[in-house]
């Protein structure tokens, strides 16, 4: 299991200086909307991706009038103690320690501090364009196995390169740049392949965990349909990407921008036989997204062996009260953060309860 032992804050966001002994199991976290419950948690999830996963830039994680953010977490990791700190400047490089050392990479962090994140804005994964679902399954990916993360870079380094020389192209063709577009080609198309495998193996590793979250979250409410769904969809898989990269070239050097490719692809989502995004109700689609973070934490916890800490924000307001009880039935093993505004439903049962009043926290 993989907990937040301590917590210290400086500056960041709504809080000037925070200290917390946290607890392994369920940690309530309560107080009128506003007071800095969403910040609180936010810095757990800040400790293991590096980013908001509001989608705030990090300058916006520095408080308003401070000149620099600190967070400061205690890990235990297995049998492991570990110190992760990151410092952000206003004006400057963001600076991650890990036990006083200088990270290298993300993929490295991965290896001791993963957390699994709903936030009310993570409707969008269904509601939304192919962005949010594509992100998803390569946060799933980095999780799962943390040396994924190079997949993920690499295909975005060799994306960006190739549409650097499209947009340097300036709709124009001359045989130097397009032998300059055949080497990014050829590369794009070994990374671009590599990812979609990763990304179609681990959509099918998550779909049994999907439709066994599914199920227990719904609290039998999802009017008699089952059989969740998840597949990779890509509309160059017929060809391969080498033939649809030469299929778009023409349209791509006049677009200035790569038209094709895993950065286009899609995940599926199906209840029933149905796609979720157009056919499942508010409720069902409310079910689905917690069904796939929890479907992504259990998938993490089986692969490693080790749970990823499980951070709830607002969650009782996207749901009614038969899918919150469903919900706290259903919650995993391991350490766990849930806010809310008021008292938790009937049924919950917290090991510590965190009162937040105007960015000041009181342990009950």
């Amino acid at each position: 299991m993989i907990s937040v032992r301590r917590l210290h804050l400086r500056n960041f966001r709504s809080y000037e200086e925070l200290d917390l002994e946290l607890s392994p199991g369920l940690t309530a976290i309560v107080g009128d909307n506003g007071n800095g419950k969403t910040n609180l948690i936010e810095s757990i999830g800040f400790l293991s991706r590096l980013s908001s996963f509001r989608g705030a830039s990090t300058d916006a994680l520095v408080r308003v009038g401070a000149e620099e953010m600190v967070v400061r977490g205690e890990i235990l990791c297995g049998d492991r103690e570990v110190l992760i700190e990151v410092e952000i400047p206003r004006h400057g490089r963001m600076r991650v320690l890990v036990n006083k050392q200088r990270l290298a990479k993300r993929g490295d962090l991965a290896e001791v501090m993963t957390t699994t994140v709903f936030s009310p804005d993570d409707l969008e994964i269904v509601k939304g364009g192919p962005a949010g679902r594509r992100q998803y399954l390569d946060d799933v990916l980095v999780d799962v196995h943390p040396k994924n993360d190079a997949a993920c870079s690499d295909f975005a380094k060799v994306l960006r390169q190739r549409n650097a020389l499209l947009k340097q192209m300036s709709g124009r063709r001359s045989p130097e740049a397009e032998l300059t577009l055949d080497v990014w080609d050829h590369r794009l198309t070994e990374v671009g392949e590599r990812l979609a495998v990763l990304r179609t193996k681990i959509a099918q590793q998550l779909t049994p965990f999907v439709d066994e979250a599914y199920a227990l979250v719904s609290g039998g409410l999802n009017g008699g349909r089952s059989d969740v769904r998840l597949q990779y969809v890509s509309g160059w898989a017929a060809t391969g990407l080498a033939e649809a990269l030469r299929d778009c070239r023409v349209d791509d050097i006049r677009r200035g921008v790569s038209t094709v490719g895993p950065h286009r692809d899609d995940l599926a989502l199906g209840i029933g036989g149905l796609p979720v995004r157009t056919h499942a109700s508010q409720g069902e689609q409310r079910s689905m997204v917690l069904a796939l973070r929890l479907a992504s934490h259990r998938l993490v916890t089986a692969a490693r062996g080790e749970a990823p800490v499980l951070l709830l924000d607002d969650v009782f307001s996207e749901l009614d009260d038969r899918r919150s009880v469903a919900l706290l039935s259903s919650l995993p093993e391991g350490q766990k953060f849930l806010t809310s505004a008021s008292a938790l439903p009937t049924g919950a049962v917290a090991d510590v309860t965190v009162m937040i009043n105007e960015s000041r926290a009181t342990v009950c």
